[in-house]
């Protein structure tokens, strides 16, 4: 088997199970502002656990979550403390097989497509872009629901020296996986994926989505990008949301599934693994434990 890239979990139940406080609107980004110690410990967890790359704990650093103003007034100090926890992390481990990935969210809410305003996110976008270059190896924009949102994350990162992966969330609604795979904003994997092999990305995911739903996604991309003569790595890192939420993204804690256990998600991983991803990893509600099982297995194969 090619050798996997193995990516961090999520970062928010860690942060409970190790004693930080989550609520919403801010999410994880509370933990950067009460407990930062906390969130270099998830970190270090996860490179404990097997993780090649970790992201930054800057998802919720936008105003989405934290607000305008907070935003305005000490965004750019936390963003840079979620970078540097990371860097310290990542470079403790003291081999510097650790790469640190810069987290780019969509500015204007997760699953979100409709929120979305060409001309405003760029203002966002530089910040983060800028507090985090210091620290990270390269930028992930992550949980993208529509394409424009990829195109926004390469215009961001231009002005600087480094590479950038870009993941789609998918629809996974009960009954997707057995429909042609699409983002939420009901844009096709197919032209996401012609987007990808037209673009400077050096990585295609998919995350923030059921398990269920990434293998049709991924066979989708890879034949897209073989016809297209790029070669992308792939990844997938899913979520273990159950499927009956409501509520905006920054308005209620969702519930995790209790039958997603580490081997059941480690099965997932070496599914994605047979149908050509090289990078896997886990989303909201994949913690340490799921990623250590995840590198046990894709190791041994």
């Amino acid at each position: 088997m090619t050798s996997i890239t193995i990516l961090d979990g999520g970062m928010s139940r860690e942060l409970v199970r190790l004693g930080a406080t989550l609520r919403q609107p801010e999410w994880s980004a509370l933990a950067l502002m009460e407990s930062p110690d906390i969130v270099r410990r998830v970190h270090e967890e996860f490179i404990a656990a097997g993780s090649d790359v970790i992201t930054t704990n800057s998802y919720a650093l936008v105003p989405f979550h934290i607000g305008e103003t907070r935003f305005r007034e000490d965004g750019r100090r936390l963003i840079a403390l979620a970078g540097q926890l990371a860097r310290e992390a990542a470079d403790a481990a003291g081999d510097g097989r650790v790469r640190v990935a810069g987290s780019l969210p969509p500015i204007f809410g997760s699953y979100e497509p409709q929120l979305f305003q060409p001309d405003r996110v760029h203002d966002y976008l530089s910040v983060l872009v800028e507090e985090l270059d210091a620290s990270v190896d390269v930028f992930l924009g992550e949980t993208l629901s529509l394409i424009a949102e990829a195109e926004a994350v390469q215009r961001a990162i231009a002005p600087t020296a480094k590479p950038f992966w870009i993941s789609f969330t998918l629809q996974d609604d009960p009954g997707a996986e057995a429909r042609p795979p699409v983002l939420r904003s009901g844009e096709s994997v197919e032209e996401a994926a012609r987007w990808i092999a037209g673009s400077n990305a050096a990585a295609l995911l998919f995350n923030c989505s059921r398990p269920e739903v990434m293998r049709n996604a991924i066979a989708v991309a890879s034949s897209v990008l073989a016809e297209s003569g790029r070669t992308v790595p792939l990844g997938v890192y899913a979520n273990a949301f159950t499927t009956d939420e409501d509520g905006a993204a920054n308005e209620t804690l969702h519930a995790i599934r209790d039958d997603l256990s580490d081997d059941r998600y480690s099965s997932f991983a070496c599914d994605w693994a047979e149908s050509g991803a090289t990078m896997i990893g886990g989303c909201c509600g994949v913690g340490a434990a799921h990623i250590h099982r995840v590198k046990q297995r894709l190791s041994a194969d």
